[in-house]
């Protein structure tokens, strides 16, 4: 059964860890990898990644991606929402900051935060405007 729009916006809310997939050309498959994601109802999706890296050359090339979201409890549930990128900005720490927390326990997400913000290169924020949504509930097996 299809989610409401309130259910399938609260559901994309939760932390989940999604699926990202955007377009990789000719003769490929999308590129399709795990990403944190931030995303509060009836706004817009934000994923921070590598500046230099191909899912930001794809999303760059591609002006859109789209995001998978699932359970299997208590009930199978999934959304999976696409649509294009409004903006893509260099990433602010307390951007991390934010993502981290959302994601870790709270004991880990300084050492992560430090670590990441020193190691991990210069990254960049895509925002995405969420345009098509398929969702679905199908129940208890």
């Amino acid at each position: 059964m299809a989610l409401s729009r309130t259910e399938r916006e609260q559901f994309l809310a939760e932390p989940h860890i999604a699926a990202l997939s955007v377009n990789a050309g000719d003769d490929r498959a999308p590129l399709t990898v795990p990403i944190w994601y931030e995303y509060s109802p009836g706004g817009d999706i934000w994923i921070m990644t590598g500046r230099d890296s191909r899912k930001a050359e794809l999303i760059t090339s591609a002006g859109r991606f789209s995001l998978m979201v699932d359970r299997v409890e208590p009930t199978i549930r999934y959304v999976s929402v696409e649509g294009p990128v409004v903006s893509a900005v260099p990433a602010a720490r307390e951007q991390l900051e934010s993502i981290s927390a959302r994601y870790l326990p709270a004991d880990k997400v300084d050492g992560y935060v430090d670590d990441a913000w020193k190691n991990h290169g210069e990254q960049v924020v895509f925002h995405m405007r969420p345009t098509r949504w398929l969702s679905s509930d199908l129940g208890q097996v």
